[in-house]
């Protein structure tokens, strides 16, 4: 019987002897079991690189209604580089399957303080900013930023230059600022003089941007940018989703009033928890917003004051405790230092295939790399091939981009020299597969 390649823990239920009493037993009860319940069993190799859809339960295993013996439990290990989520270490695995506690349990109250603490640090925010955790993902820390900080008609000048800076505007909208766009082409990075000029022409009350565009995979400059919203009186709200733990930021030293994040990426942790930071003046310049759910007043109470807002998950504020503990024992700049290392490792690999990047190299994103898909090369085919044939996750392009790039991420434990070699291989592979070779 072939090794198999995923976790033992998720795949690898049964040695071979028991499979070879379970293949017995199963023969005697499909003889009972209506034709329509029986299922062919999955060659060995296809259950090995995680396409067998069903498998047989472990014991304890929810059964699908019908079916005593078939789960939809996921039974392989991908190799996650896309645009998130990213890999998740054992260790954050382990912190995440410790015993629940409920949302005001002491051990759970204490853990909020260290999470709050370190997150802090992580972030290098200045002293009487307040840190936490909404329980959401990035998205919802988005909302939290804009719902607390924007007001009808407040004007609210954001910067889109991809994706997410379009549904930070959206959300500026939603919550009914008068909003005027910074529009930047996709694939390059703002020009702080550029938004000065659009300050100088419009004012603005709050200037919104993103600092790492996950559908371009540009990093854009806001330590100078923030500083601009300074000089015009704004406050800044930061996207730094595909940012915090992978590429420099610093909060406080650039004077970024609100700023929120993701667990799934850089950080290393699952989806689920968004970290967040509000500064000394977004606290003192807070709204009273529509929002229940993400009232920052309601948070603080529960995060400071222990009352009651909502049942947060003891699971993910453990995943997101050992998340920072690791960030914090590799050091933010050894960090940083190591997601640039890989980054350029990857496009130097890359262009032994003749693959380039959208951004110019001075724009370009450590954490996730905008792969420029070939003429002549389906997106969505070599994609599959990936995750077919190499267990590999990629992402595709998003609104304009989409067929024309893929989007690499490096993020976290996915931050590795062996992924960058082992990603080598497979584009080669998926560029032969559509009749590009490449010749030494």
């Amino acid at each position: 019987m072939p090794r198999c390649a995923s976790a033992p823990s998720a795949a690898c239920w049964r040695s071979a002897a028991a499979a070879r009493c379970d293949a017995r037993r199963a023969r005697a009860q499909s003889r009972a079991e209506p034709a329509r319940l029986r299922r062919r069993p999955a060659a060995p190799a296809a259950r090995a690189r995680g396409r067998c859809r069903a498998a047989v339960a472990p014991r304890g295993a929810r059964p699908i209604q019908g079916n005593p013996r078939v789960t939809l439990l996921p039974d392989v290990d991908r190799i996650l580089l896309g645009p998130g989520p990213s890999l998740t270490s054992p260790r954050v695995m382990r912190a995440m399957a410790s015993p629940t506690v409920s949302h005001l349990d002491p051990l759970m109250l204490r853990l909020l303080d260290d999470v709050r603490a370190r997150l802090a640090r992580v972030f290098r925010a200045v002293d009487g900013s307040f840190a936490f955790a909404v329980s959401g993902t990035g998205t919802s820390g988005m909302e939290t930023a804009v719902s607390n900080l924007v007001r009808d008609g407040s004007r609210a000048a954001v910067v889109v230059s991809g994706y997410f800076g379009d549904r930070l505007a959206q959300m500026c909208e939603r919550y009914g600022a008068a909003v005027s766009r910074v529009d930047v082409e996709w694939g390059r990075a703002c020009d702080p003089d550029a938004l000065r000029r659009h300050l100088n022409a419009n004012g603005a009350d709050v200037v919104a941007m993103v600092h790492a565009e996950t559908s371009t995979g540009v990093c854009n400059p806001v330590r100078e940018m923030a500083a601009v919203a300074r000089d015009h009186g704004a406050l800044t709200i930061v996207d730094a989703v595909t940012s915090l733990g992978g590429v420099p930021l610093d909060v406080g030293a650039w004077g970024i009033d609100a700023c929120y994040s993701c667990t799934q990426k850089c950080l290393g942790g699952p989806s689920g928890l968004a970290p967040i930071v509000f500064g000394p003046r977004a606290l003192e310049q807070r709204v009273k917003g529509r929002s229940f759910y993400f009232d920052l007043s309601l948070l603080e109470d529960y995060w400071l004051r222990r009352k009651y807002h909502h049942t947060m998950s003891s699971a993910l504020v453990c995943a997101l405790y050992e998340s920072l503990a690791i960030v914090e024992e590799e050091g933010l700049d050894a960090r940083w230092a190591r997601h640039e290392r890989n980054h350029r490792m990857l496009v130097a690999s890359l262009a032994e295939l003749g693959l380039t990047l959208l951004p110019a190299e001075a724009d370009r994103l450590w954490t996730l790399n905008a792969v420029r898909v070939p003429d002549g090369v389906d997106e969505p085919t070599a994609r599959k091939h990936l995750l077919d044939e190499f267990n590999i996750e990629i992402g595709a392009g998003l609104g304009p981009l989409a067929g024309k790039i893929w989007r690499v991420g490096l993020m976290g434990a996915g931050s590795a020299p062996r992924l960058v070699l082992l990603l080598r291989g497979a584009f080669e592979s998926a560029l032969a597969k559509q009749g590009r070779h490449v010749h030494a």
